[in-house]
């Protein structure tokens, strides 16, 4: 199926529903929920998952998983999705919070192998065998650290929101302090309890997954680093790989 309304079909007695949609540049999915849980795959291009308690960047050829019920939006970059709607009973292990994931060239083939089935597939055929092996990969994914974490605080949300859209590895805290006319030691317990993390790691990482959408469009490494202030490309790549696990060029231009 492509390019339709999860409702169209959200009715049907199977366990799994496959979607394709393309999107225009630059997109925003505004906020929604679905009652099926939603592996959302990014077929081209890099999405932005939001919900009320994190943000999820996810490049090409990933996934993230977005529990049934969850409201959220998406901000797409060059975007067309792969998405599995899948009955919940079916999925009783999956998380209770939007997680990003890899996806193995296995699981990848059966996804788009799903999109080209017909939504009220046979019983006992060869595409219900599909959607059954999909259920069983899905088990195997392999979590990814793509997600920014926020704040409940609305005055110290309204910040980070604002940060993630121009991200600077050097903004000072102080800065922060000023717009919530509190001192260090505060904006510091305020990030720990809102968070999880410091004020410099959530800085940092919302800077190398900002970095991510350059990286699919072709950005030069040496480029991105001075677009996020890092002093040169050396630092910038070893925060990459500090957070991510894999050196920048492993995110670029890859696409399934």
């Amino acid at each position: 199926m492509r390019n339709i309304p999860v409702a169209e079909v959200d009715g049907l007695d199977r366990a799994v529903l496959a979607i394709g949609t393309d999107y225009p540049p630059d997109h925003l999915l505004p906020r929604h929920e679905h009652r099926r849980a939603q592996v959302l795959y990014a077929a081209t291009g890099v999405m932005r998952v939001e919900t009320a308690d994190g943000s999820w960047t996810v490049p090409t050829a990933r996934a993230v998983l977005i529990p049934p019920g969850t409201t959220h939006q998406v901000a797409m970059t060059g975007v067309s999705t792969r998405s599995l709607y899948i009955e919940p009973t079916a999925v009783p292990w999956f998380p209770a919070r939007c997680q990003a994931v890899d996806v193995s060239a296995l699981l990848r083939e059966l996804i788009l192998e799903a999109v080209e089935m017909e939504p009220r597939y046979p019983e006992h055929s060869r595409d219900a065998a599909v959607a059954a092996l999909i259920l069983h990969e899905l088990r195997n994914l392999t979590p990814l650290p793509l997600d920014v974490p926020l704040p409940s605080d609305p005055r110290l949300r309204g910040l980070c929101e604002a940060f993630l859209q121009r991200p600077d590895v050097h903004d000072p805290p102080a800065r922060w302090c000023a717009a919530l006319s509190v001192s260090e030691r505060t904006l510091a317990r305020m990030f720990r309890r809102g968070t999880g993390l410091t004020f410099s790691q959530w800085r940092q990482r919302a800077c190398v997954l900002h970095s991510l959408q350059h990286l699919t469009a072709g950005t030069p490494v040496t480029r991105i680093a001075g677009l996020l202030g890092y002093d040169n490309p050396a630092a910038y790549t070893a925060a990459f790989k500090k957070l991510l696990g894999r050196p920048p060029t492993a995110y670029r231009g890859r696409e399934g």
